[in-house]
C-alpha cells in the first residue's frame, strides 16, 4: 500500500503545501491506490512534506515522488507530448516550484497580516506559553530561506511585480485549452493547479490573488479541475 504524508486540507484547499497537493493529483492521475497520513517532519526523510512509503521504499519531494511513480510503475504522465512540449510543460513547473511558491510563501509567513489569517493555525499544538518563541524562531527561518533563494532580498511590492508577470505568462500559454498543454492533462498539471488554487485563496490578500483573479481562464482551470481531481 502506497502511505502519502501531507499536511492536510486547510485555507479551502487540499492541502496547504502545493507540493502535497502536486503529490496528491500526481498519485490520483496515476489511478494508484493510496492512503494519506499527517506528516511528521522530524521523520521526514528530508525535513518535509510530502514524502511518501511505497511498501517500505520511503520517496522524499513531490518531483522525485514523481520519478519513482514513473519508474516502478511505468507510468508516463506526459504521454502524447512531442520532446519540445516535454520541455515547455517543465518549464512551467520550474516557473511554479522555483518562482511562484516562493511569492506564495513571502505572501503567507511574512505579511502579518495573511500570517494570522493563516499560517498561525499551524501553532495551536504547541504550549500557549513556548507558542509566541516557537512563531519567533519559525518565522525567522523562513525569512532566512526567502533571503537565502533570493525573493527575501525584495520588496513586497517588487515580488507581487515578478510574480504578477509569471501568472500572466501562464494565464497567457493556457489560454482556451483545458489543460496547460492542449486536451489531456500532464504531470505539470499537477503543480499547476496547486499553484493557481494557491493564489485564489482569497483569505490571503496580496496582489497576486487580484493578478491571478482577472484571468478567466485561471479561474475556470482551477475550478474545472478541483471538480475532477478533488471533488470532495
Amino acid at each position: 500500500m502506497i502511505t502519502l504524508y501531507t499536511f492536510g486540507p486547510a485555507f479551502g484547499v487540499p492541502d496547504p503545501s502545493p507540493y502535497c497537493m502536486k503529490a496528491l493529483m500526481l498519485l490520483k492521475m496515476a489511478g494508484l491506490e493510496f492512503r494519506t497520513q499527517p506528516a511528521n517532519l522530524r521523520k521526514a526523510p528530508k525535513g518535509k512534506a510530502p514524502y511518501m512509503d511505497d511498501n517500505g521504499t520511503r520517496i522524499a519531494d513531490s518531483t522525485f515522488i514523481r520519478f519513482h511513480l514513473e519508474n516502478t510503475y511505468g507510468i508516463d504522465f506526459d504521454a502524447g507530448l512531442s520532446d519540445t512540449e516535454r520541455a515547455v510543460a517543465w518549464t512551467f513547473e520550474k516557473l511554479c516550484e522555483d518562482n511562484l511558491y516562493w511569492a506564495i510563501v513571502y505572501s503567507r509567513w511574512l505579511n502579518d497580516e495573511n500570517f494570522n489569517a493563516g499560517p498561525v493555525q499551524f501553532f495551536q499544538a504547541v504550549p500557549a506559553l513556548m507558542r509566541p518563541f516557537v512563531v519567533f524562531m519559525v518565522r525567522r527561518q523562513v525569512r532566512r530561506d526567502l533571503k537565502g533563494q533570493g525573493f527575501g532580498r525584495h520588496s513586497e511590492a517588487e515580488i507581487g511585480a515578478l510574480a504578477t508577470r509569471a501568472i500572466d505568462h501562464l494565464a497567457a500559454y493556457l489560454g482556451d485549452k483545458p489543460y496547460l498543454m492542449g486536451d489531456k492533462p500532464c504531470g505539470a498539471d499537477a503543480i499547476v493547479l496547486a499553484t493557481v488554487a494557491s493564489l485564489l485563496c482569497d483569505i490571503f490578500v496580496s496582489p497576486m490573488l487580484g493578478a491571478t483573479a482577472k484571468h478567466n481562464n485561471l479561474v475556470a482551470y482551477r475550478d474545472r479541475l478541483m471538480v475532477e481531481y478533488f471533488p470532495d
